[in-house]
């Protein structure tokens, strides 16, 4: 979600929500950089160029999606919906794009369709659809399942890395910004 919000845009909201859109940003520099990440994108690179890095984040979502149990005690149900509850209770500080895509995404319930391979399919296929078919990226449920306990181990491996990166680094925002 914070995707949307470029520059130093993020000075304009709670400072709770700088937070939150600092440690995103964080993450994404963190993953992206990744040599466990990019050994999942290099696999897919001959067949996807740059939108390998796109698809193993969704791959990356199914992983976390189907062992959730493994990382969190609240059921995967019951968080997504108190998530899907928080962006209608805090729609207007949403983007316009994503306040656009929230209805779809709350009435075909998108995240928890991340723990089935057909859910991911079908994320696939509208991905590629977003990029006028060119980037073939609805082919890459193939790869999933041929290499699926690569993706999975890989992502095992690197989740466990994020996990103490986030823990660092929500230490030093909380720092930063203090309650």
């Amino acid at each position: 979600m914070a995707d949307g919000i470029k520059g130093k845009q993020y000075k304009t909201y709670l400072p709770q929500l700088q937070k939150g859109i600092l440690l995103h940003r964080s993450i994404d520099s963190f993953t992206d950089s990744h040599p466990i990440v990019k050994q999942s994108t290099k696999r897919l690179h001959s067949k996807y160029s740059h939108y390998s890095g796109v698809i193993v984040d969704i791959l990356y979502d199914h992983f976390l999606a189907k062992n959730w149990k493994n990382y969190a005690t609240t059921p995967l149900s019951s968080y997504i919906e108190n998530f899907y509850d928080s962006l209608d209770e805090h729609f207007e500080l949403l983007t316009p794009g994503i306040q656009r895509m929230i209805p779809h995404m709350i009435a075909d319930n998108w995240l928890l369709s991340y723990t089935e391979i057909s859910g991911i399919a079908t994320v696939l296929y509208n991905m590629n659809r977003r990029t006028k078919n060119i980037s073939g990226m609805d082919r890459a449920v193939e790869d999933l399942q041929l290499y699926y306990h690569d993706f999975e181990n890989e992502f095992t491996l690197f989740f466990e890395e994020l996990r103490q990166f986030c823990e660092q680094r929500l230490q030093e925002l909380e720092d930063q910004f203090p309650v």
